[in-house]
């Protein structure tokens, strides 16, 4: 079960799964505590991707742009349309200056090929903290291990959870 819920402090809303299993849930933007029982809940759905839409569709309405959301394909869709480059990479790069063919020479080279720091906070918050969901400091510490600055893992974390991708409760993270 998802739900679209609303921080009474600051008006952000998220996505939390299953409002039930846990007593509080702390906002994204602002970091007030919550009780999930007492969240305004504005949508409700076992499907991610409706609740995300839902989510889409308010926050589009909360700034008057309900029309031109109306014109725009489903948030699924917009997903996979933001996988499909504009521009090549080995463009880019030449445009660059940077010699296309060393830089993939480079890449190969690697020992065991390279994470993004999305790939790698996302894999921070499934496997650091052992059985228990980790905290930001067992999320950063697992990051930087890493080569991920904690500086930058710290923005990555919230930004998982003000798109609804993740959670905190009680200083404890979880992907959702």
């Amino acid at each position: 079960m998802y739900a679209v819920v609303g921080c009474n402090n600051c008006s952000m809303l998220w996505l939390v799964s299953d409002p039930t299993s846990s007593t509080t849930a702390q906002c994204p933007r602002c970091g007030k505590t919550h009780q999930t029982k007492k969240l305004n809940r504005f949508f409700e759905s076992d499907d991610r991707t409706a609740a995300q839409q839902a989510r889409s569709a308010l926050l589009a309405k909360k700034q008057g742009d309900s029309e031109a959301f109306a014109d725009v394909d489903h948030v699924a869709d917009l997903e996979a349309q933001t996988d499909e480059p504009v521009v090549e990479d080995r463009e880019y790069l030449e445009a660059s200056g940077v010699d296309a063919d060393a830089a993939a020479a480079a890449g190969d080279t690697s020992a065991g090929g390279s994470k993004s720091r999305d790939e790698i906070i996302r894999e921070a918050v499934r496997e650091a903290g052992g059985k228990d969901r980790p905290t930001e400091a067992e999320i950063v510490s697992y990051t930087e291990q890493r080569g991920v600055p904690a500086e930058k893992a710290a923005e990555l974390l919230i930004k998982l959870c003000r798109q609804g991708e993740a959670s905190e409760s009680g200083g404890r993270y979880r992907l959702l």
